[in-house]
């Protein structure tokens, strides 16, 4: 996978998830793909969010995070952004003030499952963010740079094992 970057407490190295993980399969992809845990402080996971960086060079083109029921990083105040999008914007060295400008739900069907979408807007269009709620409380993001996330996307999403992200 070569240039991953994880977050992580000096002390201890979080194991891993202990949930699958719903993104595109690295080998689906053709740029770089980087990785990253949340820790909390005694080391279990709090999430994980997966970088696509398209063609290699180009830049980062999305970001889908996995956050676990009580994550911190689901907590974010009204108005501001989630998690992914303030790591994709890390991620492009852009540090213009974003801020959600509002959300819509919509229905998407993902094989046999309907998702609840909601599409969040926000003041930088150049930045496409959608979320969802797996069945098992996992709150996934979705942050695109300069591309519209289309449905066609979700049935490129699948479960990526824990055991991926465990570290030794």
């Amino acid at each position: 996978m070569g240039d991953m970057s994880f977050l992580r407490r000096r002390s201890a190295t979080p194991a891993g998830p202990d949930f699958d993980v719903l993104a595109m399969d690295p080998g689906d992809w053709p740029g770089n793909l980087g990785a990253g845990l949340l820790p909390a402080p005694d080391g279990t996971c709090q999430g994980v969010f997966l970088r696509y960086d398209l063609f290699g060079g180009r830049g980062p083109a999305m970001i889908i995070g996995n956050l676990p029921e009580g994550s911190p990083a689901r907590e974010v105040p009204e108005g501001e952004v989630p998690f992914e999008v303030a790591q994709l914007l890390l991620a492009l060295e852009n540090d213009e003030e974003v801020t959600v400008v509002g959300t819509e739900d919509v229905p998407v069907m993902q094989g046999d499952n309907l998702l609840i979408v909601r599409r969040v807007k926000l003041s930088e269009d150049r930045i496409s963010c959608v979320q969802f709620d797996r069945s098992d409380n996992v709150l996934v993001t979705i942050a695109a740079w300069d591309r519209p996330i289309t449905d066609d996307l979700y049935a490129l999403l699948k479960p990526l094992p824990a055991e991926l992200f465990q570290q030794g």
